[in-house]
């Protein structure tokens, strides 16, 4: 990696300020239901607290769209990191406001503090100078981006603030995350093989092109599947299609060809009735999902050849005969790459294929570099981490990279 990381710099008695990824779900009153986010940054803020830095962390969480709303406060992110840490993490009441600025000045070297929800800001996301000036402000001139997560944002707390300070570089979050996706892009160990999935073909265009003339051999499921099915002529009732795409979906078949790359569709689908809603109209895009997936949990299903799924029937996850193809694909595979699950993972029943896939991957001898929430979820479930390489923090961040973009969080860190 040719960017500085903290391992640069000397932060002994200097405020530094850190931009974390904390966006955690969570539930109920406070509840945070998966702290892998927090536990992700621990090893950058006891690197910095051990050196003697006055460490101040900031983070967004949600969508509260410039607006302070109780329930997207940081305040159980302070109390998690205050139990992990072993050090009180005072949370600030604003971002920049007096509160912050009062924490930032009383610091003493070791301590941390972290600073309210930077989206209860509306300059954050348009990465509005005076809001980069104001963060700036709060440190000694050291700015550490940990939060791959949010690197293909432009916004004040990942990329505005790095032209204020003295200093700006990678957390060793940041540094893991860069070093294993460009590590596979630039000099991946033969035969390398990719696993695709998700909903959308759109999501993953620009990845499957910049992956052509590296990879050996591409697999594809989940929804997006249903899309290269059609451009090659199968019938998939009424399964996610996505229509303006089909074209695109026809020409990355010939390029994969022309390059000698090897591209499997699913050989079967496990298929469930449709869903008609008469109110349709009406209902928002939440409801809808929440009718669907009540619909497909007591519905009955079938296992298709995936060129042929009856009208009025949807294809909902990978069948077996896949299921033993993909798994058998991925033996002799030195390095392989997964983004994206290959069912309707939120059900049950429909998460068969990915978690399958997922055991596969896990007994190969092969460096292993996992994105996207769902396939990591599945990988969580199953207790699988410590049989993958690389477990990626970051959805649309890593996507973005190996698309072969440069991210602005990225590309704003100082040069080695």
């Amino acid at each position: 990696m040719d960017k500085k990381t903290i391992r640069d710099i000397d932060v002994k008695g200097k405020r530094v300020l850190v931009r974390c990824d904390f966006n955690v779900p969570i539930k109920g009153e406070g509840i945070i239901a998966d702290d892998t986010r927090i536990q992700a940054a621990l090893p950058t803020i006891k690197y910095l607290m051990e050196g003697g830095a006055k460490v101040i962390l900031c983070s967004h969480l949600g969508r509260p769209k410039g607006e302070v709303k109780k329930e997207f406060s940081l305040s159980p992110v302070a109390k998690r990191l205050t139990e992990l840490l072993g050090v009180q993490v005072k949370l600030a009441e604003d971002v920049t406001g007096e509160s912050a600025k009062e924490l930032s000045n009383n610091m003493q070297d070791g301590e941390v503090i972290l600073l309210e929800n930077v989206r209860f800001d509306a300059r954050e996301e348009k990465n509005e100078e005076s809001m980069s000036k104001e963060l700036a402000n709060l440190c000694d001139g050291i700015y550490v981006n940990d939060a791959f997560g949010t690197a293909h944002r432009a916004h004040s707390s990942t990329e505005g603030v790095s032209h204020f300070v003295d200093a700006s570089v990678a957390g060793f979050l940041m540094e893991k995350e860069i070093k294993f996706l460009n590590g596979i892009l630039e000099n991946p160990e033969k035969p390398f093989l990719a696993i695709l999935g998700g909903a959308k073909v759109s999501d993953k265009i620009g990845v499957i092109e910049n992956l052509l003339n590296k990879v050996d051999e591409i697999l594809i499921g989940g929804g997006m599947a249903y899309t290269f099915l059609k451009a090659n002529g199968a019938e998939i009732g009424e399964s996610l299609c996505e229509e303006d795409k089909i074209e695109e979906a026809k020409k990355i078949m010939k390029k994969a060809e022309e390059a000698g790359v090897k591209l499997l569709l699913p050989l079967d689908t496990v298929v469930a009735p449709t869903l008609t809603v008469s109110n349709e109209e009406e209902l928002d895009k939440k409801e809808k999902q929440k009718q669907f997936f009540k619909f497909l949990e007591v519905s009955q299903e079938k296992v298709v050849p995936s060129n042929q799924i009856p009208s009025n029937w949807q294809g909902c996850d990978i069948g077996p005969r896949t299921i033993e193809m993909f798994a058998q694909e991925l033996k002799d595979k030195k390095t392989i790459l997964w983004n994206g699950p290959l069912g309707i993972c939120e059900l049950e029943k429909f998460s068969v294929g990915t978690e399958k896939i997922a055991e596969a991957i896990a007994s190969v001898k092969a460096t292993s570099v996992v994105g996207g929430g769902d396939s990591v979820a599945a990988i969580k479930k199953l207790g699988l981490e410590d049989n993958f390489t690389h477990i990626s923090t970051g959805g649309g961040a890593s996507l973005e990279l190996l698309e072969g973009k440069e991210l602005p969080g990225v590309a704003c860190l100082n040069n080695k």
